[in-house]
């Protein structure tokens, strides 16, 4: 319009540096960092915090690193990774949060497709870090400067002594050194984007299906991100004390890396999350806030009494602990259990590419009255879209919006300022998951009839198609976390001779449930109760633990090769079967008559 114009004082580029600078002026002497273990000689206040991170920048210019040079993290929950997701970028660098599970090999490749110029290694990491710097060695490529983080969470960990000669030798900087010479840059001034745009992290994704694809995240989208994060997980009135739950080199922590002091709260690190961690850590620090994938939720329901501690529920107008909940369907029954431990679950979801969280289930004061079996239902759906995008369930080849009916299965698609910008080193992949202007997940799902809430049925590849039928695994995996013997569960298709292909499922008994005689045959008539005949699993293999990536995903590529292995059901065989190829897993088998 006439007379309007855009300039310094009404546009500055977004960026989520600009949270560190709020909490340090408003919340100067509030605890940013603490560490979960007792004994720390953490806290750090914010003060503290922001006058480190500078230093961490003006040393990692020192070092030589650009705008946009990609700077490494492989490390767990610890505090200097929450220093190192404003040092790096106030840089004017890339974060590179590495999976801490990573193996040497699968190490090595992301280094050198990320061409990392620094890395920052925790010391319990330094022996994986030694052998993929040697691989990226062997491959031609220029291995990037090590700085060693030796700060310690447990007692249990030994610690690096400063005389060991061999690992000395393994790293180019120490960590407390380099921040505390930051300081002898006077002339540092902080890195911020000229535009909003320019990148700011580079996450691989996990690679259960194919290898990591590295997503970028800019500024812009980070910030608004952690905006749309924190208000998800209902971090209103006081600074909020969040447990580190959710591993901080997955999507940066969900974003919370950066949100947590949008609010000036506290970070709480853990770098080992159990069961009686998690209580002990809730309970010593007066947590507010934490999240993780369901894996972690079922661990707080099967805790033990000895693991537990009393939490506060909401008495005395302090709230119950809220814990957002994402990765993957949660089972119904595991989210009514948390409710009766007096814990507040938000269920959402959101991919790599989104920046982590996209939707949540927003709650309605409709459903309070409602049974708890009912309310958990309604809750372990996918729901609808946060404020940074937009979601829609399409015919992927139409791309027209399927109908609420509750049973017309479409693909999951989203669009907004929190999408990526896309995969690095990739324009082929980015053009076909961005193709007709939606990003698309790869996952199926319905909205149902009401309320239009997304509720997925299952990934793309993980439908099992029986007789012609489509079986949804995440209702069978629901169906089978009801019952009472049942700790985990995951289905995949096993070949079968008559049907393609059935349901097999995957499961992990609770804590003494072993012993209690729990057969195949007494999960199948369990979940022919509760499902159409068709749907319930032919063959059950009950295993130790479910194989998972490090953010809590369930590796059904592996289970569909374990599938596999057992061969193809014989229709008509009888059940208590021991099938072969698992490693001497216990597998049984009922039957099934052609309908």
């Amino acid at each position: 319009m006439d007379g309007t114009v855009l300039c310094a004082a009404n546009h500055v580029p977004l960026t989520p540096i600009s949270f560190l600078e709020h909490a340090a002026l408003v919340y100067p002497d509030r605890p940013a960092i603490v560490a979960s273990a007792p004994g720390s000689a953490l806290p750090r206040t914010w003060r503290e915090t922001r006058a480190r991170c500078v230093r961490l920048a003006a040393a990692l210019a020192g070092l030589g690193v650009a705008r946009h040079d990609v700077v490494a993290v492989f490390a767990q929950n610890i505090p200097a990774m929450c220093e190192l997701h404003f040092g790096i970028p106030m840089a004017g660098a890339v974060i590179c949060a590495l999976n801490s599970r990573l193996d040497a090999a699968m190490a090595s490749v992301l280094l050198q497709h990320s061409e990392a110029k620094v890395i920052f290694v925790e010391y319990l990491l330094l022996d994986v870090t030694k052998e993929a710097l040697s691989l990226v060695t062997k491959a031609g490529a220029r291995p990037p400067r090590v700085v060693l983080i030796k700060e310690l969470l447990d007692k249990s960990s030994r610690h690096p002594e400063s005389d060991d000669k061999t690992y000395a030798q393994a790293y180019d900087y120490e960590y407390e050194t380099l921040v505390a010479n930051g300081g002898s840059s006077p002339d540092f001034r902080i890195r911020w984007p000229a535009d909003e745009n320019e990148p700011i992290a580079l996450n691989y994704t996990s690679g259960t299906t194919s290898r990591p694809k590295g997503v970028v995240y800019t500024h812009r989208g980070a910030y608004l991100n952690s905006i749309a994060t924190v208000i998800m997980n209902e971090m209103v009135g006081p600074p909020p004390v969040y447990l580190w739950t959710v591993p901080m080199f997955h999507c940066n922590g969900w974003c919370l890396a950066w949100g947590v002091a949008a609010k000036g709260g506290t970070h709480v690190c853990l770098r080992k999350v159990t069961a009686a961690a998690v209580f002990d850590a809730v309970a010593r620090h007066d947590v507010t806030h934490m999240g993780g994938a369901p894996t972690v939720l079922s661990m707080i329901v099967n805790a033990t009494a000895e693991e537990r501690k009393p939490l506060h529920t909401g008495g005395g107008g302090r709230p119950p602990v809220t814990v957002k909940a994402g990765g993957a369907p949660p089972p119904p029954q595991v989210l009514l259990r948390m409710e009766a431990l007096g814990f507040h679950v938000i269920h959402g979801y959101g991919m790599t590419e989104t920046y982590g969280p996209a939707t949540f289930c927003a709650w309605k004061p409709e459903w309070d009255p409602l049974p708890p079996e009912q309310r958990a239902r309604i809750k372990a759906r996918q729901g609808l879209q946060h404020l940074g995008l937009e979601v829609d369930v399409k015919d992927p080849a139409t791309m027209r919006s399927v109908p609420a009916d509750g049973k017309t299965v479409g693909e999951v698609m989203l669009r907004g300022n929190t999408v990526m910008s896309g995969y690095y080193k990739d324009a082929a992949a980015t053009a076909q998951a961005l193709a007709g202007g939606w990003l698309r997940s790869g996952d199926l799902a319905v909205r149902d009839g009401g309320d239009g809430y997304v509720r997925i049925v299952d990934r793309a590849k993980d439908i099992v198609v029986s007789g012609g039928e489509k079986v949804s695994t995440v209702e069978v995996e629901a169906a089978l976390s009801a019952h009472p013997a049942v700790a985990e569960a995951a289905v995949v298709g096993r070949p079968d001779e008559y049907w393609g292909e059935t349901p097999c499922a995957f499961v992990k008994l609770r804590d003494g449930a072993a012993g209690e005689s729990v057969g195949a045959e007494e999960v199948i008539a369990f979940c022919r109760a509760r499902l159409p005949r068709y749907m319930a699993p032919r063959t059950v293999a009950f295993v130790a633990e479910l194989p998972k990536t490090a953010t809590g995903k369930v590796q059904k590529v592996v289970l569909r090769e374990r599938a596999k292995a057992m061969g193809g059901v014989v229709s008509g065989s009888k059940s208590g079967q021991q099938q072969p190829g698992l490693g001497g897993l216990k597998t049984e088998q009922g039957t099934r008559s052609k309908l």
